[in-house]
C-alpha cells in the first residue's frame, strides 16, 4: 500500500486492526510501542513471529522482525543491522493515542516513558542507556535474592561493582532527561497558553530519583550517585528495591503552580497532554530539519471540537499524519 497523501484516515470497528497499523509505523520509527514493552504482546497469538516493512519517501527500505523466541532482527536496505538502533532515523514519528491522556493522572512510570520516547527521537543512542540500566537494575535485584547467605564482605564487593556501573549510566540518563525537558518546557508552555487562551501557565519540572549535586557535570554527579547507592543499601535490603536512580524519576506537570494531577479538571488535563504532544512534534521537527510523521490513534474522539481543530490546524500541511477512528 502506498501512502502519498498528507492525511490517511483509517476507520473501522473495534478490534479490526486500526491501532495495529499505526503501532507498526511507530515500531519501525522508534523500535518501541506505546502499548507494551514485551514483544510477545505485539505478535498475533496464533503466530510465532511478526514482520514489519516500510519504504520511506527517501527510498529507505526498513524491516523489523519480532520473534517469540530469539529476539528481534532489523534490516535496512536489505542489510541486517548489528545494532537495531541504526534503524532509527529514516522514519521519525510522534505518536498520540488515547493512552497518552493518562499521562497526567497516571503513575510516574508513564511520564518517564513519555520523556524517554522524546529523548530517543533526539538521540537514538539513548536506547542503549535505558536498556543497559534496566539490565543492571534486574541483575542488582537478583544479587540480593540469590546472595542472602553470602558473606557480608563478598556481597558488598559485588554491590560496589554494580554501584560504579549504575552511577555512570544513571548520570547519563539524568542529564539527557533533564536537557530534553528543558527544551520541551518553553514549547509546551507556549502551546498550552494558546490552547487555554492565556488563562493557564504550564510548568514542567524534572524531579530526579537521585540527588544531583551542583551544576550539571558527569564526574561530580557520578560520584554523588555512587555514594547515595552505597548509603541506601540497608534500606534496599529491607524493602527489596533500589531507592536511588532514574527508575524513581518524576516529571511534575503544574498549571498555575498547582499539580495538574490533583487539581486539573478533565478538560485542563486533556489540554496539557495536547500541549506536550505539540511541543514534542515541534522539537523533533526543529532538530532534524524535517517534520516527523504524526500518528493519531483513536484520540480525536477524546478531544472536544475546539481542541480537535487546534490540533489539526497546528499540524497543517507540514506533516503527514495517520489517524484511526
Amino acid at each position: 500500500m502506498e501512502i502519498d497523501a498528507p492525511r490517511l484516515l483509517v476507520i473501522g470497528r473495534n478490534g479490526v486492526g486500526k491501532s495495529n497499523l499505526l503501532e507498526s509505523v511507530e515500531l519501525l520509527g522508534s523500535l518501541r510501542s506505546h502499548r507494551s514493552s514485551q514483544d510477545p504482546d505485539l505478535i498475533h497469538w496464533e503466530a510465532s513471529e511478526a514482520r514489519l516493512r516500510a519504504r520511506t519517501i527517501d527510498d529507505d527500505d526498513l524491516q523489523l522482525q519480532l520473534r517469540r523466541r530469539g529476539g528481534r532482527e532489523a534490516k535496512r536496505n536489505g542489510k541486517t543491522l548489528v545494532r537495531q538502533l541504526d534503524l532509527i532515523g529514516p522514519l521519525r514519528c510522534v505518536g498520540f493515542s488515547a493512552l497518552d491522556l493518562h499521562l497526567v493522572r497516571g503513575e510516574p512510570a508513564l511520564r518517564r516513558q513519555w520523556l524517554d520516547r522524546v529523548v530517543l527521537q533526539l538521540e537514538p543512542i539513548y536506547g542503549d542507556l535505558i536498556s543497559r540500566y534496566s539490565r543492571l537494575l534486574r541483575q542488582r535485584a537478583q544479587l540480593w535474592r540469590q546472595n542472602r547467605s553470602a558473606a557480608t564482605l563478598e556481597r558488598h564487593a559485588l554491590l560496589d561493582a554494580f554501584d560504579v556501573q549504575m552511577a555512570l549510566v544513571s548520570t547519563r540518563i539524568h542529564r539527557r532527561r533533564r536537557r530534553a525537558l528543558a527544551r520541551l518546557e518553553p514549547l509546551a508552555a507556549r502551546w498550552h497558553a494558546h490552547l487555554s487562551q492565556g488563562r493557564e501557565q504550564l510548568r514542567l519540572r524534572y524531579r530526579p530519583g537521585s540527588e544531583l549535586i551542583g551544576e550539571e557535570a558527569e564526574e561530580p554527579w557520578r560520584l554523588a550517585i555512587t555514594e547515595q547507592l552505597r548509603l541506601q543499601r540497608s534500606e534496599e535490603e529491607r524493602l527489596g528495591s533500589c531507592r536511588v536512580g532514574p527508575h524513581r524519576d518524576e516529571i511534575s506537570l503544574d498549571l498555575n503552580d498547582n499539580p495538574a494531577r490533583r487539581f486539573g479538571s478533565a478538560g485542563q488535563q486533556r489540554t496539557l497532554v495536547l500541549a506536550l504532544k505539540l511541543a514534542e512534534l515541534e522539537l523533533v521537527g526543529e532538530l532534524w530539519g524535517q517534520p516527523p510523521l504524526l500518528l493519531l490513534d483513536d484520540v480525536l474522539a477524546e478531544l472536544d471540537p475546539e481542541r480537535q481543530l487546534t490540533l489539526l490546524e497546528a499540524v497543517g500541511d507540514r506533516h503527514q499524519y495517520l489517524v484511526s477512528a
